[in-house]
């Protein structure tokens, strides 16, 4: 799909008689993220050159959107999570709904926020990011738009006259196809329980250097307030892999001094170190516990916090080995953002 994506948006960008591209689900889902039971199969096979582009088709795909020369609109109409965040966020246009749920649980299977999650995160307002690539908790369409994520809301009702007017517009403006979204477009106003709510909480329990100091920030609060969202943050962050959790609060620390192509290229080193490098147990193992076998019990390597060393963490971020090449990008050729 990273490939077909590929060669379709090229192709459109390079046609004079197309003015913009709309991206939609086919299904209930705009898109729940990359197939990681095949990645699992891939890893357990012994494939790395089939993992290596699995994720260098994704992440120039990406890169691609990114850097498009014509408007895109992506209608989230539904999940939409892991890659699914990375194919729509990056473009012009991101059309949240009632039905819209926004997700990056890669920590929970042992993983890493990727497909530019480390650059869409880390310019969310305040702390956000880090909440929502730790936990890898879900937010609506209404906290999207409240935070940037999305550009545009509707009720899921509507979409189908949004995209009737979307499709009678003969243009290449970006004002003309942001103007045809406003016409449809609705405020939206966020739980009174959600964590768009608690921005300075989150900046009080998220700012910490250390994901230790942030799960002791929760615990002190938890236990002041007897507040349940500060005990079902801490009960997620404890689910998941303590090495995965370290390694995300970097990578998106590093994400909000970098551009796209710069995390795209680093998340791919980090992306080959979790499936093939030393540390790829730990994705097989969160795999097998929520995907496969469903027993809910992965067992984490290390198995805590204080076990994870820097050196580890370093690895993570550093390349296969010496001679293995970066991600290529057409940095020269395309201007990132």
């Amino acid at each position: 799909m990273g490939y077909r994506l590929q060669k379709l948006y090229k192709n459109w960008e390079e046609d004079p008689n197309i003015g913009f591209v709309m991206m939609k689900g086919s299904g209930r889902a705009f898109c729940a993220g990359g197939d990681i039971v095949s990645l699992y199969h891939l890893r357990k096979r012994g494939s790395p050159d089939a993992i290596r582009e699995f994720f260098s088709s994704l992440y120039s795909f990406i890169y691609l959107l990114g850097t498009y020369l014509k408007p895109h609109v992506a209608i989230l109409n539904g999940v939409t999570m892991g890659g699914g965040t990375g194919v729509s966020i990056p473009g012009t246009f991101r059309v949240a709904t009632d039905r819209t749920i926004f997700a990056t649980p890669e920590t929970i299977i042992g993983f890493h926020p990727d497909a530019g999650a480390s650059f869409n995160l880390s310019h969310l307002p305040g702390r956000l990011g880090e909440y929502l690539g730790l936990t890898g908790l879900k937010i609506s369409g209404a906290e999207m738009l409240a935070c940037g994520l999305a550009t545009h809301y509707i009720r899921s009702e509507e979409v189908p006259v949004m995209e009737e007017q979307l499709k009678k517009l003969l243009t290449d403006d970006p004002s003309v196809v942001e103007s045809s979204l406003e016409k449809c477009a609705e405020v939206a106003h966020p739980e009174k329980t959600g964590v768009i709510r608690r921005i300075d909480l989150l900046e009080k329990c998220f700012s910490h250097d250390t994901v230790e100091e942030i799960i002791d920030s929760l615990e002190i609060e938890a236990g002041r307030k007897k507040d349940t969202w500060c005990i079902m943050t801490l009960r997620r962050l404890k689910e998941s892999s303590p090495l995965s959790l370290k390694v995300a609060l970097r990578s998106i620390r590093e994400g909000r001094l970098q551009t796209l192509d710069q995390c795209l290229i680093r998340e791919y080193r980090m992306s080959l170190q979790g499936l093939i490098g030393p540390m790829s147990g730990n994705f097989c193992e969160g795999v097998r516990a929520r995907l496969i076998d469903k027993d809910e019990a992965p067992k984490w390597d290390p198995p805590s916090l204080e076990k994870v060393s820097e050196d580890m963490v370093d690895n993570y971020f550093s390349a296969l080995t010496p001679t293995e090449p970066d991600l290529d990008l057409p940095v020269k050729l395309r201007e990132s953002i």
